[in-house]
């Protein structure tokens, strides 16, 4: 019976020319170390200046965002993609969800 489970199991496949990991293609060798800064944008619409006066350590900001929207995703500013918030563990972290 594992001998037949083990044969049924799919194999990774090689990615199809152009659909593969970027750090594949020598093109892109001589940027890959270079650093970029990737945000997760949260818009809060009716945030004050008062309310950014009242941060304190533990603060908690109200936002309208509803957890089922995706939000924006931008490296040096430009928006890539879609992301949502999601717990991994203790932390909070961010699941991409659409490429732009």
């Amino acid at each position: 019976m594992a001998a037949a489970a083990q044969a049924m199991s799919p194999t990774p496949e090689k990615p199809a020319a152009g659909h593969g990991r970027e750090d594949e293609d020598p093109r892109w060798r001589p940027v890959l170390g270079l650093p970029c800064q990737l945000t997760v944008d949260l818009p809060l619409p009716h945030f004050k200046v008062a309310d950014f006066l009242g941060l304190r350590a533990g603060s908690i900001i109200a936002t309208n965002w509803r957890v089922a929207h995706d939000i924006p995703l931008r490296v040096n500013g430009t928006l890539i993609g879609w992301a949502e918030f999601e717990g991994a563990g203790s932390r909070l972290a961010v699941r991409l969800t659409e490429l732009a």
